[in-house]
């Protein structure tokens, strides 16, 4: 019996080669990369950081839009994820629910704040977890999202600070209100502690961290931007959010300012990543003083 082998020409092979490729990459961004959760370790040099410091852990999740595009699972694993590494403190940079498409659903949306604020309330480090809120918070309804973190005794630092002292020196958290909002008001954020006295500030858009460098701030911590979600070798992210398209990831410097910028937990608009997975990010701070000693030695 004779079989017949149906022939491709050249371009019907690319076609096919394209198409499994482009299937592939899907599979791969929705099902994969987003449950792919990344521990990034960061050590941060401090000038002002009293020696007695040197070698405090900080562990930051940030962006985890608790809804459909982010599994409930990936939050737990996220909270595991930063407990096992034995962090001083616990940082949470906003947008902890996700605005809706459809406005008139925000409060509701809003809501989600409680069972996200619930699972967080596992998450453990020395001196406790301190949180801002983000654009997402904010537009949803910013007071129940508030209330919500509040109720699972997640303390959320609106235009406020937070100090943690050891052997009598101290460091300050800062934190401030949404920057979209207009309510971001980092001088009376810092206005309670001493000028020269180590500060890190908690702010949801990186962005802002062109307005932070002219106050005597020495680390920023913020998220917003997801990296991009979908970034493309040599062309970047395609899609990046107004505030967190100057400083969408990593670590910067803006004058005497470091800023980091997380790429977050969840996802919005479209529920895929590439080359962009979740992150969780341990900070390791360094007192210049201390490395100065340690090179005399």
């Amino acid at each position: 019996m004779l079989v017949r082998y149906r022939s491709f020409s050249r371009r019907q092979f690319l076609k096919a080669t394209v198409a499994a490729g482009l299937t592939g990459t899907a599979i791969y961004a929705g099902l994969w990369e987003p449950h792919r959760l990344s521990i990034e370790r960061v050590e941060i040099q401090m000038e002002r950081l009293p020696p007695v410091f040197d070698g405090f852990r900080i562990v930051q999740l940030s962006d985890l839009h608790y809804g459909i595009f982010t599994p409930v699972s990936l939050i737990h694993s996220a909270v595991l994820a930063s407990n096992q590494l034995n962090a001083d403190l616990a940082v949470v940079t906003g947008d902890f629910v996700t605005l809706p498409f459809r406005k008139h659903d925000s409060k509701r949306a809003a809501m989600s704040a409680g069972p996200c604020a619930e699972i967080l309330s596992e998450l453990r480090a020395r001196f406790g977890v301190l949180t801002v809120l983000g654009n997402h918070d904010a537009w949803t309804d910013v007071n129940i999202v508030t209330a919500a973190l509040q109720e699972h005794r997640i303390p959320v630092l609106r235009n406020d600070v937070s100090l943690i002292e050891q052997k009598n020196s101290r460091l300050w958290i800062a934190g401030v209100e949404d920057v979209s909002t207009g309510e971001a008001k980092i001088w009376q954020a810092v206005k309670k502690r001493p000028a020269g006295e180590a500060t890190i500030l908690l702010a949801h858009e990186p962005d802002y961290a062109d307005e932070v460098s002219q106050y005597n701030v020495d680390l920023q911590l913020s998220g917003h931007s997801h990296g991009g979600q979908v970034r493309f070798p040599v062309f970047g992210p395609l899609v990046l959010p107004a505030l967190g398209r100057k400083y969408p990831m990593g670590l910067r410097r803006i004058g005497r300012l470091q800023l980091y910028t997380n790429r977050g937990i969840g996802m919005i608009e479209i529920p895929l990543r590439v080359n962009c997975p979740p992150e969780v990010t341990l900070f390791t701070l360094r007192s210049r003083q201390n490395v100065g000693n340690f090179k005399q030695e």
